[in-house]
């Protein structure tokens, strides 16, 4: 199978099986296992290596001098954690596992050597680092622009995308296991207003959230809600052989 990082990358372009061979081997080294709320890198500190999400579900975030905390987008399996961290001196955020999870360290040097070359590798990482910052803009719309309903819909219209990039729905379903507090914390809402949010979206039958698990329940009525437009997250290309409707390119 392929690897998350792998079926990333590629909704920009294909790979040959020497590269795709090359990106196996970068996460087939050292691994950390980390339990929920442990940082996978703390704000403030340095690593020698990158971090990449294997499995389970991550976030990056910033607390705040009293103690609130702002999640700032959540990484799930094939997101880099810190590809800027062998450039920057210490790291001004966090990255906390949400749920159990792994994360591949890539060496720094072997990652500086990736993105200076003039290859479709090189290149993808680019654009997934342009991806990243397009999931912080619509952040940061969220705040500044969006109401509490369409903030929250779109969110999970977003992650319904993201998980199909790298393979992990059923369906329309995807494994979200988020807090109240997270939701909140990710969303700029207080608990109670998060949650009355997400109640609503589920009486006006968009979403289904059980046991961890998000279902879609009409995903085009959903995209309109969430007045979705995925062009920030560039998906020049999809999995030609994965079925009309089964391809994340399908959602945009």
């Amino acid at each position: 199978m392929l690897n998350p990082w792998t079926m990333k990358m590629e909704q920009f372009t294909a790979f040959s099986d020497m590269e795709r061979g090359r990106l196996d081997e970068l996460i087939s080294g050292k691994s950390g296992h980390f339990a929920p709320k442990d940082d996978i890198i703390a704000d403030g500190s340095h690593s020698a290596n990158c971090h990449l999400v294997l499995t389970g579900l991550a976030c990056r975030y910033k607390m705040l001098p009293d103690g609130s905390r702002q999640i700032m987008a959540f990484l799930i399996p094939g997101d880099l954690c810190d590809a800027e961290i062998f450039v920057l001196k210490t790291m001004d955020h966090g990255v906390a596992a949400v749920t159990e999870a792994t994360a591949a360290l890539i060496p720094g040097a072997k990652m500086r050597e990736l993105l200076r070359e003039t290859s479709s590798l090189g290149e993808a990482l680019w654009w997934g680092t342009m991806t990243d910052l397009g999931v912080l803009r619509e952040r940061i719309i969220d705040h500044g622009r969006r109401t509490a309903y369409v903030r929250i819909a779109h969110l999970l219209y977003e992650m319904l995308v993201r998980y199909r990039m790298v393979e992990l729905t059923d369906g329309d379903s995807f494994r979200f296991p988020i807090t109240q507090t997270d939701l909140a914390d990710a969303t700029g809402l207080t608990p109670v207003h998060a949650n009355r949010t997400l109640r609503k979206l589920r009486a006006d039958g968009l979403v289904d959230f059980t046991g961890g698990v998000v279902t879609v329940l009409d995903p085009p009525r959903l995209k309109k809600v969430a007045q979705f437009n995925g062009e920030y997250l560039h998906l020049d290309r999809v999995h030609a052989g994965a079925p009309v409707g089964q391809r994340a390119g399908d959602l945009v």
